[in-house]
């Protein structure tokens, strides 16, 4: 059965939350999730939100989603790609729609003259990383992610100090 990927539209939002809800538990991660489905609508789907969705089907049936932003690098003076989310039921891994979700972002990132398409995965999602390599993306060892977040960004954006 052929696998197509596109744009995702506002009647996907439902789909993409139960998507991200999947994501998570797959993560270890469900009680984090403080996104409602009426959140997933209005800022990927009302105005001009940073963020855009593909939707990856098989035989018209949702299988898979990304969630994508554009960045900047100051280095090369040009936009790169963040891909925030990409998941795959676990029915249908294994049969390419990761790979062709990444490929249609990186597909836009050259259109769109990007310098960079860069992702995060968790250290023990070992699948994911054999999976990653396999496409030639190399990890970015030499770089720590930090995050401000919840009380301690709060407390951060108010102190005068």
């Amino acid at each position: 059965m052929a696998i197509e990927v596109r744009p995702a539209t506002r009647a996907d939002a439902q789909q993409i939350y139960a998507f991200i809800h999947e994501l998570a538990e797959y993560e270890k991660a469900a009680h984090e999730v403080v996104a409602s489905a009426d959140d997933v609508v209005r800022t990927l789907f009302e105005g001009r939100g940073p963020a855009k969705a593909l939707i990856c089907e098989r035989a018209g049936q949702a299988i898979g989603f990304a969630v994508y932003f554009f960045s900047y690098s100051t280095w090369l003076g040009r936009s790169g790609i963040y891909l925030e989310d990409l998941y795959v039921t676990p029915a249908a891994r294994g049969c390419g729609a990761g790979k062709m979700l990444l490929r249609h972002i990186a597909r836009i990132a050259m259109q769109e003259g990007c310098g960079r398409f860069e992702w995060s995965v968790l250290d023990w999602n070992e699948p994911a990383i054999r999976f990653y390599q396999s496409l030639g993306a190399k990890p970015q060892d030499e770089w720590i992610r930090y995050r401000l977040a919840g009380d301690a960004l709060r407390d951060f954006a108010q102190d005068n100090g």
